[in-house]
């Protein structure tokens, strides 16, 4: 064995975790790190900003299931991924910044872009470190990939100096590590499962909340059991969504807001008691609370629970399917809560049909369901506000896996950087970007990052000419000569991918959304298609909503 520098072990490393593509934006700081990927043949995919570079890497670890990686220069690379690596942390998402630096014998000497880094990251990712020399590069990413991956995932920086890429070691006094993490399941304890099974064996009404858990612990088909051995409607959020497809007898969508306040007993797999579930206080006070997670210190937040299980999702729901038997009780619970859906569909679907100019949004996004669903097995990638959260009211997910958005952070720019990566896992798979107007803004240069690497995807622009979901609850609550900030131009946003090098469609009309969506599908490029949305709409329709 000959020498190897720091970069080479560093991507060895990342190959046998089975790293395909690092995502980045050039700079010197970590070059050694690019010539390393060549020769190992990892792709690299060079954004138009570093924070779409962390978002890429973001999307890769929610939908390999597995870790991303992004790679920035020194000073400003870093600090413009670390929104990226926020979003990761409070999404629970595995990725590894790698953050360039000068040499280490020049450290404090004003280097340049020389700054504190990895303090910068103490408080956002799951462990921020200095890599302090060649021969440590392995047992460093090792533990890495160890931290990421156990328990709760997050995201972990390591800043590389320009020498401990550059310099070399004996390859055969610093092999790379091997077995460093372990993949055992946690099942949940016995005596605490048995528990929750004799409360389930109670309950008239039960009530099954899934996050995104169940897409991290692969637990679809567990929790369509689950629903099915107790007699529970299920609402999903976050990664979980689509984890039961839409025509699933125990799938529910519209009425969660009052079977919450209804149940005598509610089982959260997977998902936090934040601003999503109302903290809790929409959970009917009487009803008993059996929470299941991964990190014990998510247990309880914002709420007493009666029966609090530590393990993944797989297992204890396995565990419960086992031990709680199959009743016939609550057969009443969800034909009533299923009447209560197919009436509020029905209202809904008065708004899907609408004739207005300017479009309705939720007409918009019946014509996009109708369309991916005629394409074939589609992703949606999630980014913008209100025309998000009605688009999420109407496409019918039928898989898993499907829906990308960002996160409880509410990271907006996600889109293009998350299709990306989308499109490179999947090539075969169409890729739909629901995108606001005001997020387009944030990272819409990289839809010339996907033209530049043959990555076709359709962007459908809801353009309300405002930041829709700010401007509304503002002008409730300050009146409109009081709600500065919130409103946008009108733009062709068409035309700026166009000017890129795609396909663009600029739609009025709502006859007009379905043949331009279809044409943008069969451009066989990067497609936007601008709609012209009417910015009052989700107010009348009742649609509109922002949590503080």
């Amino acid at each position: 064995m000959g020498t190897a520098t720091g970069a080479q072990l560093l991507v060895r490393m990342l190959k046998a975790e089975g790293v395909h593509h690092l995502f980045t934006l050039s700079g010197l700081h970590i070059a050694p790190i690019y010539a390393a990927c060549v020769e190992e043949g990892i792709g690299i995919v060079d954004t138009r900003h570093e924070q779409a570079a962390a978002h890429a890497a973001d999307a890769t670890a929610r939908l390999t299931r597995g870790i991303g990686v992004c790679a920035v220069t020194a000073g400003p690379g870093v600090t413009d991924a670390l929104t990226g690596i926020a979003n990761a942390y409070a999404a629970n998402s595995p990725v590894l910044l790698l953050g360039g630096a000068a040499p280490s014998f020049n450290a404090g000497k004003g280097s340049l872009q020389e700054m504190e880094q990895v303090d910068l990251f103490t408080r956002i990712t799951k462990w921020s470190d200095r890599i302090p020399s060649p021969d440590r590069v392995p047992t460093y990413l090792a533990k890495a990939f160890r931290t990421m991956l156990t328990g709760r995932p997050g995201p972990v920086f390591l800043e590389v100096p320009w020498d401990v890429l550059s310099n070399g070691v004996d390859e055969s006094e610093y092999p790379l590590p091997v077995s460093y993490r372990t993949r055992a399941r946690q099942p949940g304890d016995p005596a605490y499962v048995e528990r929750a099974a004799q409360l389930l064996g109670s309950a008239a009404r039960p009530v099954l909340i899934a996050g995104s858990s169940i897409h991290w612990d692969d637990a679809a088909m567990q929790l369509a059991a689950f629903a099915e051995r107790l007699g529970a409607p299920v609402y999903l959020n976050g990664a979980g969504r689509g984890s039961l497809p839409a025509d699933h007898p125990h799938f529910f969508s519209h009425t969660r807001k009052d079977a919450l306040a209804e149940a005598d007993v509610v089982v959260i797999a997977g998902t936090p008691l934040d601003f999503r579930l109302g903290y809790g206080a929409g959970i009917a006070e009487a009803a008993k609370l059996v929470q299941i997670d991964s990190d014990a210190s998510e247990i309880g937040r914002n709420r007493a629970v009666d029966i609090g299980i530590v393990g993944d999702s797989r297992s204890v729901l396995d565990q419960l399917t086992a031990a709680t038997s199959k009743r016939g009780r609550t057969g009443s619970w969800l034909r009533g809560l299923r009447e209560r859906e197919q009436e509020k569909a029905e209202r809904q679907a008065a708004f899907e049909r609408s004739e207005q100019v300017p479009i309705h949004h939720f007409r918009l996004a019946r014509e996009l369901d109708a369309v991916a669903r005629s394409a074939g097995d589609s992703m949606f990638v999630a980014d913008g506000g209100n025309w998000v959260a009605i688009a999420a009211k109407v496409i019918a997910l039928r898989k898993p896996g499907r829906w990308l958005d960002p996160g409880p952070l509410g990271c907006l720019g996600v889109g293009a950087p998350f299709a990306i990566a989308s499109k490179l896992l999947h090539p075969d798979r169409p890729v739909f970007v629901i995108q606001g107007d005001g997020s387009f803004g944030f990272n819409g240069m990289d839809f010339e990052t996907a033209l530049r690497f043959r990555l076709p995807m359709v962007v459908v622009v809801g353009n309300d000419a405002a930041w829709g979901q700010i401007r509304l609850p503002q002008v409730q609550l300050f009146g409109p000569e009081k709600s500065p900030a919130t409103q946008l131009a009108p733009t062709r946003y068409d035309k700026v991918v166009e000017a890129l090098g795609g396909h663009g469609e600029h739609v009025t009309e709502p006859g007009r959304i379905r043949p331009a969506l279809e044409r943008a599908v069969a451009s066989g490029t990067v497609a936007c298609v601008n709609v012209i949305l009417d910015p009052d709409a989700p107010a009348a329709s009742g649609a509109q909503g922002y949590a503080i």
